[in-house]
């Protein structure tokens, strides 16, 4: 087992927001493959899709496997199939409009508000393709998980190095609550307090188009954050945001137009506007719980303490004990009505106690007992009759 040190992310003191995207569709109208690589390796976008499904279909295969499969071996003989070609083509992937601008305005508007806003890609497209557009080369994400390949010592790609499908895109959005960042970090499945994780999921924006984003919205949504619905504002076809708002997937959807004034646009700087004031009151509800615990804690150990002591005056066995227990009793006592009339009960079965009642330290305590009583018992008449009261 590796023995790397992982670095988590640590919580600071303004709240962060994290918004993840999916890509394909989300960010740009179209797949990234059929933007220029699938051309490249001589194919039409329609067959090169026919034949990585029917790949995936005949082999019991996963549909990302195959098609990372179908551009590896399609590149054989046309281009050389690396890290930064594919980089290359990602740098060619068309976006909706306003993207280019979308990461720094929303991260200034943020911190205009005091919230620390990071943007993370959750795609199941390819990392380096990614990597390659002029967002991701602004250092526009705070991480992008995404497929990608592994690199032999030539830099040619020859295996997957990671798949990310529908299935587990979730996992990526528990380790950007814990802060646990790297894919390898196996304590994203340590429990944290809720009040100590970095990003709940309140405070989470997923951004996505499609089914295939369906079991990342519908944590997101279950769990107090903001999952929102994009489509393609030319065709205009809402028929994906509809099923997934009938379905409870999404609270939102907008087209796909990231420009300043947009109603995407708007919607998020709310969503900022409204975790800002929210984490306010978040953090007052913890101060006052964390107060009200404490206060809790401080009230149990006084009553061990009051237990401890009435156990230890039944079980006194000598009249210097139970002087010593009358002059040690517990600090700011109160008793109950129930614990009242213990205490008369321990004073007539222990001879211990029930023969110095008129020494004065007892004598002082047990006169309080009596004056604090709601409502007088035989035993109280017979601590009464004891004291010449």
């Amino acid at each position: 087992m590796s023995g790397k040190s992982f670095k988590r992310e640590s919580r600071g003191s303004e709240p962060v927001l994290a918004i993840c995207y999916d890509f394909d569709k989300t960010l740009t109208p179209d797949d990234m493959q059929a933007q220029g690589y699938i051309q490249a390796v001589g194919k039409n976008v329609k067959d090169f899709w026919t034949i990585s499904n029917g790949l995936a279909e005949e082999n019991d295969m996963d549909q990302n496997l195959a098609y990372m499969y179908c551009m590896a071996r399609m590149a054989e003989g046309r281009l050389v199939f690396t890290r930064d070609v594919l980089a290359s083509y990602g740098a060619r992937v068309k976006l909706f409009p306003g993207v280019d601008s979308w990461f720094e305005r929303m991260r200034r508007y943020g911190a205009e508000h005091h919230v620390q806003v990071e943007h993370y890609i959750i795609s199941s497209g390819l990392k380096e393709m990614i990597e390659g557009t002029a967002a991701a080369r602004a250092g526009a994400f705070k991480k992008i998980y995404a497929s990608s390949f592994f690199y032999n010592e030539k830099g040619v790609a020859v295996w997957p190095a990671q798949v990310v499908n529908y299935t587990n895109k979730t996992q990526f959005l528990f380790r950007i609550e814990k802060g646990v960042l790297d894919v390898n970090d196996p304590s994203v499945n340590e429990y944290f307090p809720p009040e100590t994780v970095r990003v709940p999921f309140r405070n989470m924006i997923y951004i996505g188009d499609s089914a295939t984003d369906i079991p990342c919205m519908k944590l997101v949504t279950a769990h107090g954050g903001y999952s929102i619905g994009v489509y393609n504002a030319e065709d205009q076809d809402k028929s994906k945001v509809y099923q997934m708002m009938q379905d409870g997937r999404i609270r939102y959807f907008e087209p796909a137009d990231y420009r300043e004034g947009s109603s995407l646009d708007t919607l998020v700087k709310s969503i900022i506007f409204r975790t800002a004031a929210n984490e306010v009151l978040e953090r007052a509800s913890y101060r006052c719980r964390t107060e009200c615990e404490a206060a809790a804690e401080r009230s149990g150990k006084a009553q061990k303490q009051k237990n401890d002591w009435l156990i230890a005056l039944e079980n006194s066995g000598n009249f210097a004990r139970t002087h010593f227990l009358i002059q040690h009793q517990p600090d700011g006592e109160d008793w109950t009505e129930a614990e009242r009339e213990r205490l008369l009960a321990i004073a007539l079965r222990n001879s211990q106690v029930r023969y110095i009642l008129t020494d004065a330290d007892v004598r002082r305590f047990y006169e309080t007992v009596l004056q604090g009583m709601e409502k007088e018992t035989t035993a109280a008449a017979q601590i009464r009759e004891a004291l010449g009261s």
